[in-house]
Order: structure tokens, then C-alpha cells, then sequence
């Protein structure tokens, strides 16, 4: 794998991340056979959302805990999970059953939902991110209310994992699609992932010294230019909206708002003028315009 990631790193961008179902389908497509994918355990234990959209947290709320006094404590027993419990958290082992939150997610809006049936963390996550967005993420003390609000008695899976694997560029997806009995352990030169390409793509555990082919991705500059015609009220009537300032707020309002929706990317924003040099033009001027344009050809013909 080492020799994979090398290879990947100098001809390409990396070996591949995979973010979600679609990219395995892409893949499934594409080869067949084990192959190396940008996985391998750190040796480094660390907690994670399941939900690792950047666009979903503000700067800090990826951090936000709420730990019972003590916790977290078993790492070594196999408590890798989260569970709310009147409104406090405490690790417990994966494979137990609980109920369960997920969430609805709208931008940067949420809403939490409550799953009485009993599962295991894992089971959890497949059925939140098939029915909902994902798992809970919990980024505020606010929400944290909000979760605890939504669960009527005991204790319930949240979003929170501690998982040692993590991807060869630096990506934090907590994307996973292990096949059954998947990773059965941890450590060693046992510690690097293949995926099973061509069949249903699930993901093993292989020794890293293995000689397979691997999938490497590339980063490509993506360019597109969308023109969009847009019609204000103006609500003050003494408001220039070609006032240079004017349109340059109005620009800075629209990408917050684009943000706030999940877009990503660079995205650059302009106005487009006018042959006379303006970008806004009142409508009944637009009309008057075209009623002269109709009387000369008339007066032509």
C-alpha cells in the first residue's frame, strides 16, 4: 500500500477516498478485484461525527462534548460509542442496542428524530443516513437540549465515534462500508483496506504489504458560468441599487446565503452591466423603452 499511496501522490492527487454509496457504485463500475483504497489504521484513537460535512459545523462546533464526569473510560474494552443520557454522553461498545436520534439537516438548520427500535450503533447509522441526513451531531449546548428533549427515557445512540482509521490525504469522511465481521481487529501490518471492486465493494482488512492494484483520484479544476436575471422591490425609495456599496453588500448577503444552503466550492459572484453602464433598470422604463421601439418601426414601415 505504501507503494500505491507513492505512486498516487506523484501522478495523480492520492489513493481514493470514499465519501458515500455513490462513489462505491462509481467504483464497482470501473474495476473488479481487490484493490487498494486511501484507508489504514493510524494506531491513533480519535472521536468523530458521523455526519463529517464541513459545511454543517461552524468554527469550534465539531468540538462541542458533553461527557458524564469520567467519561469517556473504556477505550480498550471496545466502547468506541456515544449515548445520550439525560442529556450527558458516555462511551459504550458498538454492539449493544439502543434506541437511537437521528437528524433532518437543511442547510444549517436541524431536526432531530427519535427511533424507539433497538440497534447497534452501526445499524443505527445505516438506517439514520437512509431514512434521514446521518446520526445526530450535536454542536451546541442549545442542541443538546434539543436532543435530550426528544428522548423519552433512557439512553440513545448519538453521532460520536472514536475510530482509528482514517484516509490517506487527510480527509475527514466517516464514510464506511466494511463487510461482515470488518475490521475483526486492529494494529500491526494488518492495518490497510481493500476494496472488493467489481462485487458488492465492501471493504476488508489486508496486511499492507500486499502486492495489489489500488484506485488513485485526481482533483480537477471544475469552471462553469451561470447567468441569472433577478427582479427587487426596493422597500426604500431613496435607495440607489447602482450605488457601487449598495451592489457590493447585496453580493456579500447572496453568498452567505449560498453558504448557509451547503454550496461549496469557490464560488465567485458578479453583476453583469448594461450597455449603459448600469446593472438595475426600473421595469416601467424597460416597458417605455419597448413601446418606442414598436411606434418607430411602425412610423418605418
Amino acid at each position: 500500500m505504501t507503494e500505491a499511496q507513492r505512486y498516487c501522490r506523484e501522478k495523480h492527487t492520492d489513493l481514493a477516498t470514499i465519501h458515500n454509496m455513490q462513489n462505491v457504485k462509481v467504483l464497482n463500475n470501473t474495476a473488479a478485484n481487490f484493490y487498494w483504497i486511501g484507508l489504514y489504521d493510524g494506531g491513533l484513537y480519535s472521536w468523530k461525527w458521523s455526519l463529517s460535512d464541513t459545511s454543517f459545523y461552524r468554527d469550534g462546533e465539531k468540538k462541542f462534548r458533553q461527557w458524564f464526569p469520567g467519561q469517556p473510560n473504556d477505550v480498550e474494552n471496545g466502547e468506541h460509542c456515544t449515548v445520550m443520557d439525560s442529556g450527558q454522553w458516555q462511551d459504550y461498545n458498538c454492539n449493544r442496542r439502543f434506541s437511537s436520534v437521528c437528524m433532518d439537516v437543511r442547510g444549517l438548520n436541524v431536526t432531530f428524530v427519535y427511533i424507539s427500535t433497538l440497534m447497534t450503533w452501526t445499524e443505527a447509522q445505516s438506517y439514520c443516513r437512509e431514512h434521514h441526513t446521518d446520526l445526530a451531531s450535536v454542536r451546541t449546548a442549545a442542541e443538546n437540549q434539543k436532543v435530550d428533549n426528544v428522548i423519552p427515557a433512557g439512553v440513545a445512540w448519538i453521532g460520536l465515534f472514536r475510530d482509528p482509521w482514517i484516509w490517506s490525504d487527510g480527509s475527514n469522511s466517516s464514510f464506511r462500508y466494511w463487510a461482515p465481521g470488518q475490521p475483526n481487529n486492529t494494529g500491526g501490518k494488518d492495518a490497510c483496506v481493500a476494496a472488493d471492486l467489481g462485487s458488492d465493494g465492501k471493504w476488508y482488512k489486508n496486511p499492507c504489504d500486499l502486492e495489489r492494484p489500488f484506485v488513485c483520484y485526481a482533483l480537477l479544476p471544475v469552471t462553469t458560468k451561470q447567468v441569472i436575471k433577478v427582479r427587487l422591490v426596493r422597500k426604500d425609495s431613496s435607495l440607489d441599487l447602482n450605488d457601487p456599496a449598495v451592489m457590493e453588500q447585496m453580493l456579500k448577503e447572496v453568498q452567505q446565503r449560498l453558504k448557509d444552503q451547503g454550496v461549496k466550492g469557490d464560488v465567485k459572484l458578479s453583476w453583469r452591466k448594461q450597455a449603459d453602464g448600469k446593472v438595475f433598470h426600473k421595469e416601467e422604463e424597460e416597458e417605455e423603452t419597448k413601446e418606442k421601439k414598436t411606434r418607430r418601426k411602425r412610423d418605418e414601415f
